[in-house]
């Protein structure tokens, strides 16, 4: 009976905190997801601009951004919230890119195809690097995605029978069907508004996902890997998921790439490529997964309005990479959604 009676009093006790945890937690996912409702407004307001003034550079550019946005989420996942540094998961998104032009130009136009073929390769890639990948931690799990990704990088550079240094060219042109309209890739303004569309589809996903008990895990392993399996799951299994889940992420997003080019190049697979990821997600905010779409328009638009007026642009934007990490740590999401929860706090308690 006395047991009983310290129960329901401890439990009552920790109602509050409770409590007040779920609206700290509401608060940080609802902080976010605006933050995210904000970037497809300020997309929608850019294809306006675009589409009045004519300007098909800066919807290419546009929706390049888009894809890396796309790219560096993957990279996201794992270095945000399983807190795995990954050096090479360029390697997923050049094949991506690979599978999606050699389906296009070989196999089938299909869009959906062509998207279906590329998840199941970069399933079956992922699965296979992951294995190998997820034995080692810390700096080692970075060497070994780098080198790996290295190591395919050379192979595709040399192999003549898909384009060696000159890559993948003269990708046909795609019509996404939907049945009641398509979408022409050679359209710049439909293109992007279709990317876009993708990309936060994409995103949306992963966040929902990130609310599962797979994605609270991943977050655990983050915080103390050691600790999992006393929680009764295999951490090495929930990593071999997470791994793979980034890796169709990028591949999904390289995959779109081809279609807004018209050729893959094997650059895309090269290291300067999962840098530039792992620059996007600093710049954006690590662990945020809407930073990373941040972080790619601010670097794209940097590489070019800079590389206007020097050919030293690189030299440039990493010294504002520098001082953006001395000053801002956290990024531009991870230094303002501090802000925006507390707003949000404030809020709920009136």
């Amino acid at each position: 009976m006395a047991n009983s009676i310290l129960a329901a009093v401890r439990g009552v006790s920790t109602m509050p905190v409770r409590a007040a945890n779920n609206r700290r937690e509401n608060a940080a996912r609802n902080a976010l997801r605006y933050f995210a409702y904000l970037f497809i407004a300020l997309a929608l307001v850019f294809a306006v601009i675009a589409w009045v003034n004519e300007d098909v550079f800066y919807y290419r550019l546009a929706t390049e951004a888009l894809i890396f946005g796309g790219f560096a989420m993957g990279v996201d996942l794992l270095l945000g919230f399983t807190g795995l540094l990954s050096l090479g998961h360029a390697l997923f998104f050049g094949l991506g890119a690979y599978v999606s032009g050699l389906v296009l130009k070989e196999v089938s136009t299909s869009f959906w195809v062509t998207m279906l073929i590329t998840l199941a390769a970069s399933t079956v890639a992922g699965t296979l690097a992951g294995i190998i990948a997820i034995r080692a931690r810390g700096v080692y799990f970075a060497l070994i995605t780098f080198g790996m990704a290295e190591v395919v990088s050379k192979i595709v550079f040399n192999t003549r029978e898909i384009g060696g240094s000159d890559g993948i060219i003269g990708i046909p042109v795609v019509d996404v069907n939907f049945l009641l309209f398509s979408v022409n890739s050679a359209n710049a303004s439909a293109f992007f508004l279709l990317v876009l569309v993708l990309i936060m589809g994409l995103y949306f996903l992963l966040e929902g996902l990130l609310q599962t008990p797979l994605g609270r895990l991943m977050v655990a392993i983050r915080a103390n890997e050691n600790r999992v399996p006393f929680l009764g799951f295999n951490a090495q299994r929930c990593k071999l998921i997470a791994f793979v889940l980034a890796s169709n992420a990028c591949a999904f997003s390289g995959a779109l790439y081809p279609m807004l080019r018209g050729f893959v190049s094997p650059e895309l697979m090269f290291f300067h490529a999962s840098g530039n990821a792992v620059i996007t997600v600093i710049l954006g905010g690590v662990g945020t997964l809407v930073g990373p779409l941040y972080g790619s328009v601010i670097l794209t638009a940097l590489k070019s309005i800079i590389g206007t007026y020097t050919e030293h642009h690189l030299i440039v934007i990493g010294a504002l990479f520098m001082l953006s990490v001395i000053f801002f740590p956290k990024g531009l999401i991870g230094y303002l959604r501090p802000r925006l929860e507390a707003w949000l706090l404030k809020k709920g308690a009136n």
